[in-house]
């Protein structure tokens, strides 16, 4: 299959180019974005095939694989927005405020991270998201609502060239998301740096009650806010990735020749070559459905898709049979048609988490009959619903109720919905009949009319070796958002095990967006810091003049 590549160092300045591109052109919008004189080689490229390499081709420091808002936030700050102190607020951690006064002329990109977290502490377990949101919501988890002690400035001589690839529109998995529920999270939680999310949803709708909104007036906030801010140059849709790998480059003693070396060889003979830049290979779909290849090379790569892409199984019999569904979306349209009025037996829903209890309240409110079945035990005190203040989220503290105080044994059980906490899954049948089982190993039979499996979700990491798997915490598991997330380091987000890969967001454990956007200031702390030595090494003699 022929797809074209382009792969060298950079070198020079960078110029902006227009938006005006259709679908399917990132061959064409690279010639622009490297400029006339690199510009000249790309047109000059034939189409390759997948197994050659070209020897003198284009670079990209910069290759985001996912478009959520971790990569849009990670693209404003590649893009030279830069956070100062602002002289009109003063944080109510006085600590953290003298620090912060020390080197107030500095954008915090330039400062010590490390310094600046020591101490601080929040729901995440990274010290530089904790930091981030320390500043842009002072006091948020002790109900405050104090405005951001940071202020944003453009500096495009900051401007870090990068790609953002994501299948659909910015925003990633917010479009495909229920839209009848509520966020969990309050809207100012969900925003971005420099566009308050309550002035602009103001904007759209004109009754605006309570904090909490609709996931797709997020959804359509990310997408505004990608054009708003100028950063469509950096985003390219409807492009799917099939593999990134290293190249590598043998040792100029042995020739110095680059390309992808085979496995065995790098096994047999590891010391003769050295880690060279990565190849992300992939296609985009253009109008019409037709798919168009392509291979970018890229210094450094950032790991942002999520963890919504594949829904977690429970791996058993029956699991694929048509009633049973693993998403809410599909079990929301289930409803929405009208396929699930009206009958008799109930929907089972397995699940304990926010979106389980998401599926409840939409069978409940439905008139749907629902058996609710959780391995968990209710008083477990790592359920979300006891994290979650009451008179802010009553419908889900409505379902907890619930599952309290539903089970069989009760003599006066809720119409409608029956609980069955610390029970499992043994098997679905073809007759729509489901087997639990009980803590006590006792089991009960039911005839449904669906079932719906609601137990977490796995990234799609495919593209890399080994799924991804090797990044991980624990080697040998899938990674996973709070079991297994990618491992990272804690103030550069670059992976343990894999330079000059980068990770963040729910593949790092942060799966609230007010915490994620600390991943997007790491890693533009470190990659700035990295270009300064770079040019600091050229600047002295050090280097062939490329940057």
């Amino acid at each position: 299959m022929p797809v074209w590549c382009c792969r060298c160092s950079l070198a020079g300045h960078f110029r902006n180019y227009g938006d005006s591109e259709t679908e399917g052109e990132i061959y064409n919008s690279l010639v622009q974005y490297f400029g006339d004189n690199l510009g000249q080689k790309v047109k000059a490229m034939p189409l390759v095939e997948e197994t050659s390499l070209l020897e003198d081709s284009v670079t990209l420091p910069v290759v985001v694989i996912g478009n959520g808002p971790s990569g849009i936030c990670l693209s404003y700050m590649l893009s030279g927005y830069r956070p100062y102190l602002s002289s009109e607020t003063i944080h109510p951690n006085t600590i953290l405020q003298s620090k912060l006064q020390e080197a107030r002329h500095l954008s915090l990109v330039d400062q010590d991270l490390e310094y600046l977290s020591e101490g601080l502490e929040g729901r995440s377990t990274n010290p530089v998201a904790v930091l981030f949101d320390t500043l842009l919501h002072p006091d948020a988890d002790f109900g405050k609502d104090y405005p951001s002690v940071l202020h944003w400035k453009l500096e495009q001589h900051h401007y870090i060239p990068h790609l953002v690839l994501g299948k659909g529109p910015p925003g990633g998995a917010w479009h495909n998301m229920e839209g009848s529920m509520l966020t969990i999270s309050f809207g100012n939680w969900m925003e971005l740096p420099g566009l308050k999310f309550k002035d602009w949803v103001t904007s759209k709708r004109r009754n605006l009650k309570g904090d909490r909104v609709m996931p797709e007036e997020v959804a359509r906030y990310y997408k505004h806010y990608v054009k708003v801010m100028g950063l469509q140059k950096n985003f390219r849709e409807n492009t799917y990735i099939t593999s990134v790998s290293r190249l590598y480059r043998a040792r100029e003693e042995d020739g110095g020749q680059e390309g992808a070396i085979p496995a065995q060889h790098l096994q047999m003979e590891k010391s003769k070559f050295i880690k060279r830049n990565w190849e992300v290979r992939g296609y985009q779909r253009v109008a019409g459905g037709s798919h168009v290849p392509f291979a970018l090379f890229a210094e450094n790569v950032v790991l942002a898709t999520g963890t919504l892409d594949s829904p977690a199984r429970l791996e058993v019999e029956g699991e694929d049979l048509p009633f049973v569904f693993h998403s809410l979306p599909e079990f929301g349209a289930a409803v929405s048609k009208g396929k699930l009025r009206g009958k008799v037996d109930p929907v089972l829903i397995v699940g304990s988490g926010l979106t389980a209890a998401d599926a409840v309240l939409c069978a409940y409110n439905n008139n749907i009959p629902v058996i609710h079945a959780f391995r968990r035990r209710v008083t477990d005190p790592s359920l979300i619903f006891k994290q979650l203040p009451k008179k802010l989220y009553p419908e889900y503290h409505k379902v907890y109720h619930m599952m309290c105080t539903q089970s069989p044994a009760d003599s006066s059980p809720l119409p409608g919905y029956t609980s069955f906490p610390e029970h499992r899954v043994l098997s679905f049948k073809s007759d729509m009949k489901c087997i639990l089982q009980s803590a006590s190993g006792l089991k009960t039979i039911f005839k449904l009319s669906a079932a719906v499996v609601l137990i977490g979700s796995h990234p799609n990491l495919s593209f890399l070796k080994e799924e991804g798997c090797y990044l991980g915490h624990n080697s040998g598991c899938p990674i996973t958002c709070k079991g297994n997330p990618v491992e990272i380091d804690a103030y550069t987000y670059e992976c343990v095990k894999e330079a000059h890969l980068f990770a963040l967001g729910p593949l790092v454990g942060d799966n609230f967006v007010r915490f994620l956007k600390g991943g997007a200031l790491g890693i533009t702390h470190c990659l700035a810091t990295r270009q300064k030595k770079k040019h600091l090494f050229v600047e002295r003699g050090g280097g062939d003049g490329v940057a």
